[in-house]
């Protein structure tokens, strides 16, 4: 006989539309507290947005002597370069600001930092973005956002009813601006990888949102006399074992990939990891019960005896 694992044992009954006002309480205190962080102190965008110079080097000593690096490079007056430690030890990722003028001036800082290094130093990767650049790419992020907002409403209006799209699109409202907070405060670089980040965390929690609104759905047929909260819970219940299975064997990928991908992309992993946690919790907490506030219609499907007596 086969041997099933359950997170949930069957009979769980845990009243999650009956603590909606906790979980709404709590989501606005962090949405409006990481709104607060994104405008006192803004985004880390990264050079993607902001314009520069990003040059990747390996130096012959190992460990990089990053104080050194930093007092040598910061003595050359072209603004604040970023250094920091980029995978092994003796790899260093230096990010030169975009400059005032033109694209001339930040050749000319570039060379004044080349100058500045070691001779024997390897220049792995050099990449330069415009401010003109950047500022498309922020436009594009941001129709790309709305975009994907504006898919999801039209997927679930279609396959469900107006209301449950609505609901799902303020749960992933929800966690985009989780997210975005969540940089903000602990000021992770905004980059383009974040963007897909954060693309890949509306679709993850809209799947998730997804399973439980279809339960929703079945039950809402089936025990037609049972009141709309009730059905909720039962639904969320239901697929609380699955939703917790899914969510901890991509996390458990997400740590190994966070673990042995390199500091390429631990950004866009971070992002992930924070999504998935969020993506989980909101279609639990919030776009569930969000529901209860629209009231989406019965639908006209026939009562069986067993049904009635239930």
């Amino acid at each position: 006989m086969r041997a099933v694992l359950k997170l949930i044992p069957d009979d769980t009954n845990i009243d999650f539309v009956g603590k909606r006002f906790l979980a709404f309480g709590i989501s606005m205190l962090l949405i409006i507290g990481g709104l607060f962080y994104a405008f006192q102190q803004n985004l880390n965008f990264g050079i993607d947005f902001t314009g520069g110079t990003l040059i990747e080097i390996r130096t012959a000593e190992n460990p990089a002597d990053i104080i050194t690096m930093r007092k040598t490079l910061g003595d050359l007056n072209i603004g604040a370069i970023s250094i920091q430690e980029f995978g092994a030890t003796n790899e260093v990722l230096i990010r030169i600001p975009q400059q005032d003028r033109d694209e001339a001036e930040q050749k000319v800082a570039m060379g004044k930092v080349r100058g500045a290094l070691a001779s024997d130093v390897e220049y792995r990767r050099i990449e330069f973005v415009g401010p003109q650049v950047g500022s498309e790419l922020i436009e594009a992020g941001a129709k790309a956002l709305i975009y994907a907002l504006l898919g999801i409403l039209v997927y679930i209006w279609a396959r469900f009813e107006w209301q449950f799209g609505i609901a799902a699109v303020l749960a992933l409202a929800h966690d985009i601006l989780l997210t975005i907070g969540f940089f903000a405060v602990t000021q992770m670089e905004f980059n383009l990888s974040t963007v897909a980040a954060v693309l890949m965390i509306a679709g993850y929690s809209i799947n998730d949102t997804v399973v439980v609104f279809d339960r929703v759905r079945e039950n809402m047929r089936k025990f037609k006399k049972k009141p709309f909260t009730e059905i909720c819970n039962l639904s969320i219940n239901q697929t609380l074992s699955r939703t917790l299975m899914t969510s901890i064997t991509t996390l458990l990928a997400l740590v190994a990939l966070w673990q042995f991908g390199g500091e390429v992309i631990r950004g866009f992993i971070n992002a992930l990891m924070f999504g998935i946690l969020i993506g989980t919790y909101s279609s639990v907490f919030v776009a569930t019960p969000l529901l209860v506030y629209f009231n989406p219609r019965r639908k006209d499907v026939t009562i069986t005896q067993a049904e009635t007596a239930l």
